[in-house]
């Protein structure tokens, strides 16, 4: 049974950073690509980044245009886990941060994930 568990997520002020985290487990996902999605109150759930299984020695990243130049998605495949730094926080990102896989080896915006996380809260506060 695959699963996704997020963590780290949590209150700061605008402008702070946080890091999170999510750990999958049930497979070997070193050939699947991953990704963030949040959704904020009210709202739709929107794309925030991605990364896909490392060919070669790159894996290739995509980001929201509102997270470009402050977010950045990283993987571990040791230990099955893909990374969302969060910098230069806005209270707009406040959101619940969900992480997602897809069995193909890129996430593309628009594609429904094939798993999801139950999702970590962001509060960012002014």
């Amino acid at each position: 049974q695959v699963q996704l568990v997020e963590s780290g997520g949590g209150s700061v002020q605008a402008g702070g950073s946080l890091r999170l985290s999510c750990a999958a487990s049930g497979r070997t996902f070193s050939t699947y690509g991953m990704g963030w999605f949040r959704q904020a109150p009210g709202k739709e759930r929107e794309f925030v980044a991605a990364i896909s299984a490392i060919g070669g020695r790159t894996s290739y990243v995509d980001y929201a245009d509102s997270v470009k130049g402050r977010f950045t998605i990283s993987r571990d495949n040791a230990k099955n886990t893909v990374f969302l730094q969060m910098n230069s926080l806005k209270p707009e990102d406040t959101a619940v941060y969900s992480c997602a896989v897809v069995t193909s080896s890129r996430l593309r915006v628009g594609v429904e994930p094939d798993y999801w996380g139950q999702g970590t809260q962001v509060t960012v506060s002014s």
